[in-house]
């Protein structure tokens, strides 16, 4: 009798409260959370203690689970707890057609009727793919990034999915870390506001629009960190590097209402994230008061055994509830030992509250109360997904990301009358263009550098030579390509081409799945044969273009001395190759500048700008007893902020508004910039402060700001920044963020090493 009328009121409470919410309620978001919030703890005092446990279990299932036919004892067994209310979110199922039988199973099985949550890695795109973030940041451009996740958003939201684990926004100084390639570079300024950009996209003003979908800041925290960049490996940071360089664009994201939290794999300072009472209790919950929901990555909860931090995966699964992880996704530790847990431990019933709590307003907030089935909509699908404004975007998203690196005597853009040969492993691919965590895109349905060429300059202008092969390498996980390292067979056939053509298009670098994660590389020069193709070929041509497309930074010294032009394309994407076409061309005018350090050999690494001094700098040449290499200088290749255009800019009269300012006052910083080449051009005008001296020893060097201009030739601007409180401000040693008096000096320019420079004070 009892369990009836629960589930009558249930119905009741639930159903007729969110379709009776007056228009004012459902615009003011803050109040109907309160609202809400009253008649979540109604809810949960109806539920039993395995039906709140299965709303923090995540599992991974597929098309199997869209029907009761499972086909052994272990799918069958997800099948009865996703229908029994034992399943509260499930990951890796998309489309319409499936979301709407899997999520009917759930509304006319389940006692509860409690929706379900579709989520998915929708990291760059979700059927049109967009390029990399890491290539993305290049731009600069937070609109266009918030524009390319609010794309990545609607394809994903009318495929049947609310959720998405994105934005990665950890900060990363090693490159050699193949995951690089998720986030933002090096920089925890840039990377806050990049976080900011993409949760605005994806999340949209309101999340009960069924073309947004939640998103999820993640790792939190270090995990950009991780020891000589392998995967999931240990992260040893201080507490000052954590606080000014890995903290502030996950709290730039909670400031900006993402939905989610993901832990990270690692652990920090001996104590793994995912059970991190400081991360999650004193600063994501108690410092911030940030409400949502905390999801751990895949496994990590059970991998705290491995850690050899807790014994068993009953305490592992107590440690993470008492720390503040909400979500257990594919550990099944909460599953299988809340339950017993709670029995021997009663007091553990509070933790376990206040997640299934989260979880429940997440599912308000998305409208699936309202309606389960609202995401689900296969005209929606059909009619969003792949659209051509979405494709448009995606050209313009690899156009804007793309890097000059280097262009000697001007040999870009080509001029349409000139013979070209296309040679390299990747001339010809349409895969490597759509880069790893692809989302549900075809594979090799991009468009490849070739087919671009072909277009821009008429295919019988262009002739192609492979040089060197690509083959299955020996994992064959989504079968993954290398670059052969053995085959030279194609060498004479691409140095035949090279002597023919007026100029020689090499596309080089890695393919799809060399970086992302489980993707570290120990060795970050171009992979396989291709320097020895390169060089070859530079022997018979000198007028070689050099197009990279790789996820992360590479060392390329002989190249950057030789190549007389570079262009850093990065994994651009479905519309990749005719965007780098554009740009060889010359219809679009290159403008992305750098956001992580390329270094000269993978000695250097960790290689940022944002370093700081030590007590026993470079005092001049002939020195020995300094902080240095005594083979390669403390400089990167290429610094970060750093990238050419077509066209030039002066930089000139830079002024500041006064030489003294109180903690109340601005600071106003002007400059003049002069478009002195013969091409209009976009340039990313760069402010930087350096603190002299502070109670914890600062950067060098530390972004603050940064703006885009477009001048034609000839023309000029003056760009105007207002520094404040914050941009001079630190955490210090107690975490408490603070300003400290004292001399500060401002440089602003078009790259970090590059910059006219002033000084000012800052009083009591």
């Amino acid at each position: 009798m009892k369990t009836t009328i629960g589930i009558t009121f249930f119905c009741v409470l639930c159903f007729s409260f969110f379709s009776s919410c007056s228009p004012n309620e459902k615009e003011n978001s803050n109040a109907s959370d309160s609202q809400f919030t009253l008649k979540i703890d109604s809810i949960v005092s109806l539920m039993t203690l395995k039906e709140k446990i299965g709303q923090l279990n995540q599992y991974s299932i597929g098309q199997e689970m869209t029907g009761p036919n499972q086909t052994n004892e272990y799918s069958k067994k997800r099948y009865n707890q996703l229908i029994n209310g034992q399943v509260g979110s499930v990951l890796n199922l998309t489309g319409a057609e499936n979301t709407i039988l899997v999520q009917k199973q759930v509304m006319e099985n389940s006692r509860l009727k409690i929706p379900l949550l579709f989520a998915y890695d929708v990291i760059h795109g979700y059927k049109t793919i967009f390029p990399i973030p890491l290539a993305e940041s290049c731009s600069w451009d937070l609109l266009l990034m918030e524009s390319t996740a609010r794309a990545a958003a609607q394809e994903a939201a009318a495929s049947g999915l609310h959720w998405t684990f994105a934005p990665m926004v950890d900060v990363s100084r090693d490159p050699r870390w193949g995951r690089v390639m998720e986030g933002a570079g090096e920089d925890p300024y840039l990377g806050a506001q990049i976080a900011a950009a993409r949760i605005r996209g994806f999340q949209g003003d309101n999340l009960k629009d069924t073309l947004t979908i939640a998103a999820c800041a993640k790792h939190f925290a270090g995990y950009g960190f991780v020891e000589s960049g392998k995967d999931y490996n240990t992260v040893n940071i201080g507490q000052n590097t954590l606080m000014n360089v890995v903290i502030p664009p996950f709290e730039m994201a909670a400031k900006t209402n993402v939905a989610t939290f993901m832990n990270a794999f690692n652990d920090l300072d001996g104590i793994p994230a995912t059970a991190n009472q400081f991360l999650l209790n004193e600063l994501l919950s108690k410092t911030w008061n940030y409400k949502g929901a905390v999801v751990s990555d895949w496994g990590s909860i059970r991998e705290m055994v491995n850690h050899r931090y807790t014994p068993n995966l009953k305490n592992a699964a107590k440690q993470a509830i008492l720390s503040g992880t909400d979500i257990d996704m594919e550990s099944q530790a909460y599953i299988n030992w809340l339950e017993q847990i709670a029995d021997e431990e009663p007091s553990i019933i509070k933790n376990i509250d206040k997640a299934v709590k989260k979880v429940l307003l997440l599912k308000y907030k998305l409208g699936l109360f309202d309606d389960p089935y609202k995401y689900s909509n296969e005209n929606r699908e059909k009619n969003t997904v792949e659209s051509p404004a979405i494709q448009a975007l995606a050209k313009q998203a690899a156009l804007k990301s793309m890097v000059l690196l280097k262009n000697e005597n001007s040999l870009l853009p080509i001029p349409l009358n000139k013979k070209i040969g296309l040679i390299g492993p990747l001339a010809d691919d349409s895969d490597a263009p759509i880069g790893n965590w692809r989302a549900r895109a075809n594979a090799n349905s991009a468009i490849s550098l070739l087919d671009g060429l072909n277009q821009a300059f008429g295919a019988s202008n262009v002739a192609f030579e492979q040089g060197c092969k690509l083959s299955i390498g020996e994992n064959n996980f989504h079968e993954e390509l290398k670059i052969n390292e053995s085959d030279t067979s194609g060498f004479m056939d691409a140095i035949d081409l090279a002597k023919r053509c007026d100029i020689v298009v090499m596309a080089l670098g890695e393919t799809a799945y060399m970086s992302g994660e489980g993707r570290s590389r120990s060795k970050i020069g171009l992979p396989g044969l291709q320097l020895k193709l390169l060089k070859e070929v530079f022997k018979v041509n000198k007028n070689v273009v050099l197009v990279l497309m790789n996820g992360r930074p590479l060392t390329i010294p002989w190249e950057a001395q030789n190549i007389p032009a570079i262009l850093e394309a990065w994994h651009g994407g479905s519309k990749a190759g005719a965007a780098i076409a554009d740009i060889l061309v010359g219809n679009y005018n290159p403008s992305g500048k750098l956001t992580m350090s390329f270094p000269k050999n993978v000695g250097q690494i960790p290689i940022y700008y944002n370093k700081k001094n030590t007590g026993r700098p470079s005092s001049g040449p002939n020195q020995v007893f300094y902080t240095h290499h005594t083979d390669v200088d403390n400089e990167p290749l290429y610094h970060f902020g750093y990238g050419l255009s077509y066209t030039t800019f002066k930089y000139s009269k830079l002024r500041i508004s006064k030489k003294e300012l109180r903690l109340s006052d601005t600071l106003s910083v002007s400059i003049e910039i002069t478009n002195t080449g013969k091409y209009k051009g976009k340039e990313v005008v760069q402010l930087y402060i350096t603190d002299e001296f502070a109670s914890v020893t600062p950067p060098l060097l530390a972004l603050k700001d940064f703006v885009s201009v477009e001048l034609n030739p000839g023309e000029k601007a003056e760009v105007t920044f207002d520094v404040s409180r914050e941009h001079l401000s630190f955490y210090n040693q107690q975490n408490k963020w603070i300003t400290e008096p004292g001399s500060f000096e401002v440089s602003v320019g078009g790259s970090s090493n590059d910059c006219l420079k002033t000084n000012f004070t800052l009083l009591n």
